[in-house]
């Protein structure tokens, strides 16, 4: 069956991976030549571009692309994985952070910043993903990047959680960088939500549900 090439946007649910949204996407379109631009892992909701037919050879375009999250920070436990989805590694108090605290560490770090990619990222390792090597318990070392973080904005302060906006460069790691934000605030803490709002131009708003999707959706590029 011929498909137009363009791309579908996509609101990716939690629980599947970007790889399983591809799947759905191959089946119901009855093509192969399915990719996407950018992983969100099981965990993280939101847009997920869909490259379709032809589009899928623009990969390095959209993935260069800046990005914008929604996320929320869970004061007071530190994870094996940087978010809910792992093990309990260490406790801290988290009582006597404010808002204020929270705010200041959040405009220290807009800017240049060193991120390192977490264990449960997508990253290759001597020719494994790395969260491959982290589902068997593996940790190895990973370099730090330099990325750049535009905007990081408080949106809610409800000890013990933590919900901030990001704006940032591709490559950024919410995980990593939340766990840098807790450190700063002298405690610990892990990721319990990551919706992705926009890659560039392309918002969250404008997509569809995995389940409400057909070819009339793909869009030229």
């Amino acid at each position: 069956m011929l498909v137009k090439p363009g791309i579908l946007l996509l609101d990716k649910p939690q629980g599947l991976t970007s790889h399983d949204v591809v799947n759905v996407v191959r089946r119901k379109l009855n093509t192969r030549r399915i990719g996407h631009a950018g992983t969100l892992d099981p965990l993280a909701t939101g847009l997920l571009i869909v490259l379709v037919s032809g589009a899928t050879k623009l990969f390095n375009r959209f993935a260069n692309f800046d990005k914008e999250y929604l996320a929320t920070l869970k004061l007071g436990q530190a994870t094996d994985s940087g978010d809910s989805q792992g093990k309990i590694t260490k406790c801290a108090p988290f009582d006597a952070v404010t808002r204020e605290q929270v705010e200041n560490v959040l405009k220290g770090i807009e800017g240049k910043f060193e991120n390192i990619p977490p264990m449960v990222s997508a990253i290759r390792h001597q020719g494994k993903r790395l969260y491959q090597l982290a589902r068997k318990g593996l940790v190895v070392e990973r370099k730090a990047r330099i990325v750049d973080v535009y905007k990081l904005e408080l949106l809610d302060f409800s000890l013990p959680q933590i919900r901030f906006l990001l704006k940032c460069s591709k490559g950024t790691y919410v995980r990593t960088l939340a766990e840098e934000i807790a450190l700063r605030l002298n405690c610990v803490g892990h990721i319990i939500e990551i919706r992705r709002l926009a890659i560039g131009d392309y918002r969250v708003k404008e997509a569809k549900q995995l389940d409400d999707f057909n070819e009339n959706d793909i869009r030229p590029c």
